[in-house]
């Protein structure tokens, strides 16, 4: 089997561990803290494997530019905003509705910036990503007592998935050659860029040394920071931007299967039936158009 076909799979089971991550990581250290920590680390690990491989790095300085930039929204902007909304009070249920804006917001950018043509059945997929993630946690929001979620939160929650489309498309439109792995390397190098000064303004810097700490930091940096982004780099230029969004609409209920085997949280029939409809969505989003014959 190809790393195409592997790819999207992947992905997703790397992406979704980093909401079970976010919750055993507040343990231990500040969310900004913790990324700093998992950024900083990706950055020396990268730049290793690049001088190791012998990468090329972009000769010119609006190759680098585009690279450090993308990394700003990408990471330091997209994540450092959830992991601190989270933080703040945002339940993982309601981030995980807001998280499933992304590929809508994505989808329709791609259309108007980049001129990617979505068909029906690509439309259609969207929508019913959507609807699954409402389905699988909407029951859960409502029965939390709305007064005690800060709006300001919700907002920068909200603010985080406008990041990520931007970085999305900024990536298909300005990054579509060079070596993935010295775009990576750039890329972490704008994610510090935004969330030192972020930590040091809006946190303690707490950290609890201790093998819990490194344990969540390894897997933060060599399987989602390393693994998962490599791989979303790839999708992004290998594919339409709005079929690589689209997957982002499996994590959040992947995020609930797995937070209930680690902690215990209870799986509820509308989180199964939600997760149906976006597999669903995610197949229409992602299909190959029929050829036609001549």
């Amino acid at each position: 089997m190809t790393l195409g076909r592997l790819a999207p799979a992947l992905f997703v089971l790397l992406w979704s561990t980093g909401w079970v991550v976010a919750k055993y990581a507040g343990l231990f250290a500040d969310p900004l803290t913790f990324l700093v920590l998992r950024y900083s680390a990706a950055v020396v690990l990268f730049y290793l494997v690049c001088r190791i491989a012998g990468v090329a790095w972009p000769k010119s300085r609006a190759a680098i530019r585009h690279a450090i930039v993308s990394g700003m929204f990408l990471h330091g902007l997209y994540l450092g905003m959830v992991w601190w909304a989270i933080g703040q009070g945002v339940p993982a249920a309601l981030s995980g509705i807001i998280a499933g804006l992304q590929p809508l917001m994505t989808g329709i950018a791609a259309a108007l910036l980049v001129g990617e043509a979505l068909t029906g059945g690509q439309r259609l997929g969207l929508v019913l990503g959507f609807a699954g993630i409402a389905i699988a946690v909407l029951p859960n929001v409502l029965a939390l007592d709305s007064g005690s979620i800060p709006i300001y939160a919700v907002a920068i929650n909200v603010l985080a998935m406008a990041c990520v489309t931007v970085g999305t498309i900024y990536q298909k439109r300005f990054l579509r050659e060079g070596d993935l792995r010295a775009v990576a390397t750039l890329q972490y190098v704008g994610a510090l860029i935004v969330t030192v000064p972020a930590a040091l303004v809006l946190e303690d810097l707490r950290v609890e040394w201790g093998i819990e700490l490194f344990t969540a930091l390894a897997w933060s940096v060599l399987g989602i920071s390393m693994g998962a982004v490599a791989l979303l780099l790839y999708l992004i230029r290998r594919g339409d931007v709005s079929k690589a969004a689209s997957l982002i609409y499996l994590v959040p209920p992947l995020a609930a299967l797995e937070a209930a085997l680690m902690f215990g949280e209870r799986l509820t029939v509308p989180m199964i039936v939600g997760t149906i409809v976006v597999v669903i969505g995610v197949y229409l989003t992602n299909r190959k158009p029929a050829v036609k014959d001549d």
